[in-house]
């Protein structure tokens, strides 16, 4: 976990931006001792972005699956896209 002051992010803008380039990861800013925000790169923010999309769609996924909705293996949904191209 990276933190560092508000006043370094004030002072030292470059240092912040390559801290957040090179680790990839949050950086999280104080405020008088206090946390106040987090500060990321674009790419970071993008991949935690796609990775809490993606969670949100096996989340529902799975809660199909626990109400009923129909499964199938990996073969079975083969065999399915293979008749859908088939069909075009």
């Amino acid at each position: 976990m990276i933190i560092k002051s508000s006043t370094t992010l004030r002072n030292n803008y470059g240092e912040i931006s390559r801290l957040a380039h090179e680790e990839q990861e949050p950086i999280y800013i104080t405020k008088n001792g206090e946390g106040d925000l987090v500060v990321m790169s674009i790419d970071a923010f993008e991949r935690r972005e796609q990775l809490h999309r993606l969670r949100l769609k096996l989340e529902a996924a799975e809660r199909g699956r626990l109400a009923g909705a129909p499964t199938y293996t990996l073969e079975e949904s083969m065999k399915r896209l293979e008749k859908i191209y088939a069909e075009k």
